[in-house]
């Protein structure tokens, strides 16, 4: 399982390496691209890139002081592509709710204003 940092790591190389080999990703492209609050120094990063890396998210040909050259594995699209569909089926839910609670709602609504017209 993934920590939250992991993730965030995990989608900015997904981004960056879109085609199916190597690329060379520079270490403080990936640390800038991290929200405020999630930033690392380089030291943190090198720990999580290991981590992807054992997962086998990621396949590490070489670092260098400032550079990574690597690739997604499938497992690691899979991890990135798999949080996306459980984000739209988070709205669906939602959504549903919203709607049963508008049509109780105006459901209540109309049974009221019946009631007040109809006298037993």
């Amino acid at each position: 399982m993934l920590d939250l940092k992991s993730k965030l790591v995990l989608k900015i190389l997904q981004k960056e390496c879109k085609t199916s080999g190597y690329k060379i990703v520079d270490k403080a492209d990936i640390i800038s691209a991290l929200p405020s609050k999630f930033r690392m120094d380089e030291d943190g990063l090198d720990h999580i890139i290991t981590f992807l890396e054992r997962s086998e998210c990621i396949h590490v040909k070489y670092d260098d002081e400032r550079v990574y050259c690597l690739c997604m594995l499938p497992l690691g699209n899979q991890l990135t592509e798999k949080e996306n569909e459980e984000k739209k089926d988070r709205k669906r839910p939602l959504l549903l709710v919203v709607a049963v609670f508008v049509s109780s709602f105006i459901g209540g609504l109309l049974g009221a204003i019946i009631s007040k017209f109809i006298k037993f």
